[in-house]
């Protein structure tokens, strides 16, 4: 499988109860297929898996698969603290034909890259599905670096891509220059445009939810039409919005906001997180406002 586009990892609608709203779902990924994303995937922390039993993810993944079909791709994150929590996702989504694994470091646990390495592997061994993987020290408080990519790549083919999330230029230099058979794909937003010109195909990025068109002109612009003038001047549009995203703390909370914008149930979000405030609501609106604006004067050749 190659990793080529936008990739949008999906939020979960919940209902007035808090439990997860398969109608709303079945909604969001309508208008992601719609809207001709690339890829969606299920399961990431956009998706609040770690608010959700091993159950509700189990069903989750089989419902997206039977709404999506074979329409668009569909990638299963295994992400968990226990390896044998993530084995179970990987045999399931393999028993309900996804088309790749989404593999993350375990977060909490703090393995050493030899011992992630080892967990990334058993993990691949119990699916024999495409792996992305994604490196996000954020949260899992380790990277993985040369002695991880070495020894993944050194044991299994399907390490295909990753998400490339440590928001360090260094560490996407190394990838590009040293492991050119794991295809980058942009996971930190505002460095989409440096992804582009370092030959990443694709971006894993939340805020597609919402604004699928705009992240789909950048990757047009920069990866097909190579057209980097362009790409800067979209780029430049979504920034306020990429900086509002870290900046508010609030990340899933504005990604369903902006969901709402758009006309998507999203149910808010479950605990611990809690909704944002009146005042953060309508300075979002603000930057999505001038953003759709912006972007679609770029598109239609006025700025």
């Amino acid at each position: 499988m190659k990793f080529e586009g936008i990739y949008t990892p999906a939020i979960t609608p919940l209902d007035s109860q808090g439990q997860i709203d398969k109608t709303a779902y079945a909604e969001v990924l309508e208008h992601l297929v719609a809207a001709k994303v690339h890829g969606i995937i299920v399961g990431g922390s956009t998706g609040e898996y770690y608010a959700h039993s091993e159950q509700e993810r189990l069903d989750l993944a089989a419902y997206a698969k039977q709404v999506l079909g074979n329409r668009v791709p569909l990638i299963v994150s295994t992400g968990a603290i226990r390896t044998e929590d993530a084995v179970v996702y990987a045999k399931h989504a393999k028993e309900i034909k996804a088309d790749a694994l989404l593999v993350t470091s375990p977060p909490y646990a703090v393995p050493t890259e030899e011992e992630n390495a080892i967990h990334a592997l058993t993990v691949d061994r119990a699916a024999g599905l495409p792996i992305m993987l994604y490196n996000y020290p954020g949260r899992a408080s380790v990277t993985m670096s040369r002695t991880f990519f070495s020894t993944v790549t050194a044991q299994s083919k399907n390490f295909v891509a990753i998400k490339e999330s440590t928001g360090s230029t260094g560490q996407l230099h190394m990838l590009a220059r040293e492991f050119p058979q794991i295809s980058l794909s942009c996971g930190w937003d505002d460095q989409a445009l440096e992804f582009f010109a370092w030959g990443a195909p694709s971006w894993v990025c939340a805020g597609s939810n919402f604004l699928p068109a705009e992240h789909i002109a950048l990757y047009e612009a920069c990866v097909l039409e190579k057209n980097f003038d362009k790409g800067r001047k979209i780029m430049s549009a979504m920034m306020p919005l990429m900086d509002f995203l870290e900046e508010s703390g609030k990340f899933v909370q504005s990604i369903k906001y902006g969901c709402e914008l758009v006309g998507l149930k999203h149910g808010k979000v479950r605990a611990p997180l809690q909704w944002l405030s009146e005042q953060r609501q309508q300075q979002f609106k603000v930057i999505y406002t001038a953003l759709k604006a912006e972007v679609a004067g770029v598109v239609a050749g006025k700025a």
